[in-house]
């Protein structure tokens, strides 16, 4: 089967990826390549964005798909890689799944659903390991999300920020948009030999 083949960026170490998309037109999928041999079989319908260390799969709306991680308001999921994970802590320090949430920020940011509000993550409520594709194991986290006024910091709002991290492949796929069918994909993720 012929295929085409459509340049996006990615999370490799080179600056671009090939996303192989089949050329029949009945096809609803396409396979997103990433760093470490881990390839995604997404929607047809999701687009890729990034830079070679973050990629942003925009699954909905999005104002913004090329803006910043705490870029609002766009139905999305990120996949980081080894310089991102550098400063993902709070303060920007190097990103650990046992100390605390991807949060790459010295103070409160916007919330994901809307910027008029910040958002505060809470203590994980979702602890453990997650297959990525077959004997590659993620830590997976849950974090509780508030969005927040940035004056008494009243409640308007609650998400969940979900994590999993691939520590050997240094990955961290983020999803504060409980994006609909994401956990199966990953469990159904490819890898090269």
């Amino acid at each position: 089967m012929m295929k085409r083949t459509i340049a996006v960026t990615a999370v490799a170490g080179a600056a671009v990826l090939a996303a192989q998309l089949p050329a029949s037109a009945s096809s609803s999928t396409a396979l997103l390549r990433l760093r470490g041999g881990l390839t995604l079989e997404i929607p047809n319908s999701w687009r890729v964005y990034g830079t070679a260390d973050q990629v942003r799969v925009v699954t909905g709306a999005c104002a913004r798909p090329n803006g910043g991680y705490f870029q609002p308001k766009c139905d999305s999921f990120w996949i980081m890689g080894p310089k991102a994970l550098k400063t993902g802590a709070e303060g920007f320090g190097r990103y650990n799944p046992d100390q605390g949430p991807f949060y790459p920020a010295s103070d409160v940011v916007p919330c994901a659903t809307n910027p008029r509000y910040g958002q505060v993550l809470g203590k994980a409520i979702a602890v453990g390991y997650r297959n990525i594709g077959v004997a590659h194991k993620a830590h997976y986290r849950v974090w509780p999300g508030r969005c927040v006024t940035y004056t008494g910091g009243e409640q308007k709002s609650t998400f969940n920020q979900r994590e999993w991290y691939l520590p050997k492949s240094k990955i961290l796929i983020v999803d504060q948009w409980a994006t609909p069918g994401l956990a199966t994909i990953l469990k159904n993720a490819a890898w090269d030999n």
